[in-house]
C-alpha cells in the first residue's frame, strides 16, 4: 500500500507544528501548502521543504493529493471542508469541526454520500500521555471511574497571538478553543455525554492585542470568556469543567476519580506527560509510549484509510463534542439543563507499541 499524499490549507501560526510533524512521518507525503495569502503559503512550503504552494483552488485541483489538512479559521472550516470533499479528497479539520450542528452535519453527510472521510482535531487524545492514562484507567487501576474534574484557566491568548480576534468571536472563546481537548478526553474515558448544565459570562467587553505589528489594538469580545459546566454521561458518572480566559493564574487540571483511587492526567492540550495514580496505599507513575505531536491524527487517519478501518479521531466524535459545547452554550443562554442530540461510539485505544515514525506504507 502506498503512502498517503497530503495537502495543507492555511499557512498560519499552527501550520508550523503541523508541517514539522507531518514531514517527519514516513507514511505521509506533504505535496502542497495553500493559503489565501499565496506569499505566506510559499514561505511555509519553502521553510519545510514542501514541493509546491499556491491558492486553495490550485491545491484542490492538484492531482495526487488524497487528504486535505484544513487549518483555516473556525468560520471557514465547513466551507473549505466541503470544497475539499467535492474535489474528491478526504478532510482532516482543525477544531472545532464547525460552528454549529447543522453545518457540521452537512459536512459529515456529504462525506458519507461521496464515500470520503472527515476527521478532526484534537488529536492530543492519541498522544502517549493520554493514551497511557486511558490504558491505566481501562485496566482498572483506579477502579470504576465515577467523576472527573477538568479545569483550564488563563488570562487569554491576546497577549501572545498577533491576530487573536477570531478567538473571541463565535467559534472561539475558551469553550470552543480549549474545550475540545478536555471534552474529547472525557468522552474517551467516561463515554458519550448525556446532559449538561452550565453558566458563563465575560469579564470585559474589549481586549487589547499584546504582540506583533498590531500590538495595542483594541477589539470587541463577543463570547463568554469563562464557562462552568456539569456534564452527565450516558453510562453514569459526571464531570465538572471550567474553561476561562479571565484568570491571572494559568493552570490546567484533569483528574478522574474512581472507586479505588484518583488518576491525575497530563495537560489535555499536550501529547506527552505522565499520569500519576493516587491509590490508598501508594502513588504510582504510569509508563509512557510515543511522543509525536499535532498531526498524529492525520497519520492515524491515513493508516486507517489504507487499512479500511475507521479512524479514531472521527468526524462523529468531533460532532458529539461540538454537540456538547453547543448544549453548554444553550444551557448558559436558557438557564436550564440541556440533553444532547447525539451519541457516539468511543474508539479503541492505540496499541501500546503504536509508532508514528515507523514505515507501514510503501511506495512513492
Amino acid at each position: 500500500m502506498s503512502v498517503v499524499h497530503v495537502g495543507l490549507i492555511g499557512a498560519g501560526v499552527i501550520s508550523d507544528t503541523y508541517l514539522k510533524n507531518l514531514k517527519s512521518f514516513p507514511d505521509l507525503r506533504v505535496d502542497m501548502v495553500a493559503d489565501l495569502d499565496v506569499a505566506r503559503a510559499e514561505a511555509q512550503a519553502s521553510r519545510y521543504g514542501v514541493p509546491a504552494s499556491g491558492s486553495v483552488r490550485e491545491l484542490l485541483e492538484r492531482p495526487g493529493i488524497e487528504l486535505v489538512v484544513n487549518l483555516t479559521v473556525p468560520g471557514a472550516h465547513v466551507e473549505v471542508g466541503l470544497a475539499a470533499l467535492e474535489s474528491g479528497k478526504h478532510v482532516w479539520a482543525e477544531k472545532p469541526l464547525a460552528l454549529d450542528r447543522p453545518s457540521a452535519r452537512k459536512l459529515l453527510d456529504r462525506a458519507h454520500e461521496l464515500g470520503l472521510r472527515v476527521a478532526s482535531a484534537p488529536d492530543t487524545v492519541l498522544g502517549a500521555g493520554l493514551q497511557t492514562a486511558r490504558r491505566a484507567i481501562e485496566a482498572g487501576r483506579i477502579g470504576e471511574p465515577l467523576t472527573a474534574l477538568a479545569l483550564f484557566q488563563s488570562p487569554g491568548p491576546e497577549s501572545w497571538h498577533p491576530a487573536p480576534e477570531f478567538l473571541f468571536r463565535a467559534g472561539g472563546g475558551p469553550l470552543l478553543d480549549m474545550g475540545p481537548y478536555y471534552l474529547t478526553e472525557l468522552v474517551h474515558l467516561l463515554g458519550p455525554v448525556r446532559r449538561v448544565t452550565a453558566t458563563g459570562g465575560r469579564a470585559r467587553e474589549t481586549r487589547v492585542i499584546g504582540s506583533g505589528p498590531r500590538s495595542g489594538t483594541a477589539f470587541a469580545v463577543e463570547v463568554a470568556t469563562t464557562v462552568s459546566a456539569l456534564l452527565e454521561f450516558e453510562r453514569g458518572g459526571s464531570a465538572q469543567a471550567m474553561f476561562s480566559f479571565d484568570s491571572a493564574l494559568p493552570r490546567s487540571v484533569f483528574e478522574i476519580t474512581g472507586t479505588l483511587g484518583t488518576a491525575v492526567l497530563p495537560d489535555p492540550n499536550r501529547f506527552d506527560g505522565r499520569t500519576v495514580l493516587h491509590l490508598p496505599d501508594r502513588i504510582e507513575l504510569a509508563p509512557e509510549g510515543h511522543s509525536a505531536s499535532r498531526g498524529t491524527g492525520v497519520l492515524e487517519m491515513a493508516r486507517a484509510i489504507r487499512s479500511g478501518r475507521p479512524e479514531r479521531a472521527s468526524g462523529a466524535l468531533a460532532f458529539h463534542v461540538l454537540d456538547a459545547m453547543q448544549s453548554i452554550e444553550e444551557s448558559i443562554a436558557d438557564g436550564r439543563p440541556v440533553l444532547l442530540q447525539s451519541t457516539v461510539e468511543v474508539p479503541p485505544p492505540l496499541a501500546p507499541d503504536w509508532d508514528p515514525y515507523a514505515r507501514t506504507l510503501q511506495g512513492p
